[in-house]
């Protein structure tokens, strides 16, 4: 028999992590009905949507609201307990009977809601890792966040450039190199590029009902590049979700918009629209000087090479996206891909500081959850 009818947790979730998730299934085994309430201050750099969002996914069987707290934490001073409580109840109104926390204040919480203090592992001994520890080093605590957070945080590396310059051995060499480094990085991925299967599946269809047909006699419509762009974007959020800290990507739904002029001509705002959907953060564009073209059954366009080089370049710089040009051989390219690579790695996640909180005295400060980015190679 549950022993409270209606428990709430209620806490930042900056980002939601195992321990909030250990405090979530605790109170909702313990409660005939719970309610996550998710606070997040407007200074803070991910967007309360995205945390209700998660915590939702995460516990489909719990009620999660969110609401924006812009009041800085005190919890030496009355007023300002006030000034909180205002907030919550407008966000849970009606009585709540058990407050689930793993924090020192958790027993004046509920005193305010008139509740009992449920204290779930204090001391982190169960999930060694907090919010702030997570963003210190989101990598060094990775086994600690749920997919949805991974997907999110993944920095995402989008090998583009015309056709037959090297991009699929690339993506893959890139990700092997990173595998390499063991630990969670050894689930390091790439992902292929959907245009290709996409157009395969085409030519196979021409030829079922011509059978001598040739690639030059397949035909694009301005409609497939959605198709091909949303698809994308859906397998990159999948191997996001279970992958490392960094995820490679053998072209995205950014270089559909120019695979799309080289088909069709112009533009199409909805393809421009999907690729803008998905968070990515640093592009490797490869020259096409020095690499030899093979057709490999799938490849016309030997003569359009310069002309799309220039197109890619001009649309990243154009739209403001980082890239790093790869010239050379491939061992030259691959040394100054993995360069770009760590140094995206070292600028880190970059998250906006909360407001501040004055604790109470001899509260411990959160600990790194994990070891710190692997050494540059």
């Amino acid at each position: 028999m549950k022993r409270h009818r209606h428990g709430l947790v209620l806490g930042k979730f900056y980002p939601p992590h195992a321990g909030h998730h250990h405090l979530v299934r605790t109170a909702r085994d313990r409660c005939e009905r719970l309610t996550v309430l998710v606070c997040a201050a407007s200074v803070e750099s991910v967007p309360l949507a995205d945390r209700v969002a998660w915590m939702r996914e995460v516990h489909p069987d719990v009620r999660v609201v969110g609401t924006v707290d812009d009041i800085p934490m005190d919890v030496t001073d009355p007023a300002v307990w006030d000034a909180h409580m205002a907030v919550f109840t407008a966000a849970v109104p009606g009585r709540v009977d058990a407050v689930f926390t793993s924090e020192a204040y958790g027993g004046e919480l509920a005193r305010r809601f008139g509740a009992e203090s449920v204290l779930v592992d204090p001391a982190r001994t169960v999930f060694p890792v907090s919010g702030t520890a997570v963003r210190a080093d989101p990598a060094g605590c990775w086994d600690f966040l749920e997919p949805p957070v991974r997907a999110a945080l993944t920095r995402r590396v989008v090998v583009l450039g015309a056709e037959s310059t090297g991009t699929t051995t690339l993506a893959r060499a890139l990700a092997e190199h990173y595998r390499r480094r063991g630990g969670v990085w050894a689930r390091t991925r790439d992902v292929p590029e959907y245009g290709r299967e996409f157009s395969e599946g085409k030519l196979a269809r021409l030829r079922e009902r011509r059978p001598g047909a040739r690639w030059e006699d397949v035909t694009f419509t301005t409609d497939d590049f959605p198709r091909i762009a949303r698809t994308q974007n859906a397998r990159e959020e999948a191997a996001a979700r279970i992958g490392s800290p960094v995820l490679f990507c053998d072209t995205d739904s950014f270089a559909t918009t120019v695979w799309h002029e080289r088909y069709i001509g112009g533009r199409n705002p909805l393809v421009e629209e999907i690729a803008d959907r998905v968070p990515h953060h640093l592009w490797l564009l490869t020259d096409h000087e020095g690499v030899p073209f093979e057709d490999d059954g799938l490849r016309d366009g030997e003569e359009l090479r310069p002309w799309m080089t220039d197109r890619f370049r001009a649309e990243l710089t154009r739209t403001g996206r980082a890239f790093t040009e790869l010239t050379g051989p491939h061992p030259v390219r691959m040394a100054a891909a993995t360069a770009a690579v760590d140094r995206l790695l070292a600028d880190g996640w970059d998250f906006a500081p909360p407001l501040p909180e004055k604790r109470f005295p001899g509260q411990r400060p959160a600990e790194p959850c994990g070891p710190p980015l692997p050494e540059r190679r």
